[in-house]
């Protein structure tokens, strides 16, 4: 939806996409009032707006459930995205990452979405821990990485081969980069035993 969307206006892409995280993808739910809203600050007719269609089951990419095995060994793990509430699928994705991920927040639920400092807020409230005492993994730098080091909470960037936009960021010690989820969960893994330690 968001692609869609945001291909539709004519306003530059980065503008469109916060307009979305931060109009449709914060709302617990969707009415012809959001749609107008939504539709008039990206500068488009209603009618551009897409139909609701039926998200396909969430898929889990090769080393994953490894990862997450791995992760849930020395921390609690719950999820937080940027989703609009006719895209979270929760049931499914619960059934499919249990019995590692112990809950979801996506922006729906939460009404904020990263990089909003207080999505990640939202997460240490819930768990009575400190934004310092957690770790976020992602692949987007925008949402991910400055919105975690934002709230204060260290980042781990999957890069998937992409070279690092901002490496003066690199220097703080609050954001590793991973190639892939497999090298996020080792750096993960670093990380808790030397918290612990």
């Amino acid at each position: 939806m968001a692609t869609i969307l945001a291909t539709a206006s004519p306003l530059r892409p980065a503008d469109a996409r916060r307009i979305i995280r931060q109009q449709l993808y914060t709302r617990p739910s969707i009415d012809a009032a959001v749609i107008a809203e939504v539709c008039d600050a990206l500068q488009l007719p209603v009618s551009a707006f897409p139909a609701p269609v039926e998200s396909p089951p969430p898929r889990l990419l090769p080393g994953t459930v490894a990862a997450l095995q791995t992760m849930s060994r020395h921390a609690t793990i719950v999820t937080l995205s940027n989703v609009s509430c006719l895209e979270a699928d929760t049931r499914r994705l619960r059934t499919l990452l249990h019995p590692w991920v112990v809950d979801q927040f996506p922006s729906c639920r939460t009404g904020y979405a990263k990089p909003d400092p207080t999505a990640f807020h939202c997460v240490a409230t819930a768990y009575k821990t400190s934004p310092a005492h957690m770790v976020h993994i992602g692949d987007d730098w925008g949402c991910d990485v400055i919105g975690a080091r934002t709230a204060g909470v260290t980042a781990i960037w999957v890069s998937n081969g992409r070279p690092v936009p901002e490496p003066e960021r690199l220097n703080d010690g609050g954001v590793l980069v991973a190639a892939d989820l497999t090298a996020a969960s080792q750096h993960f893994t670093e990380l808790a035993t030397w918290r612990q330690s």
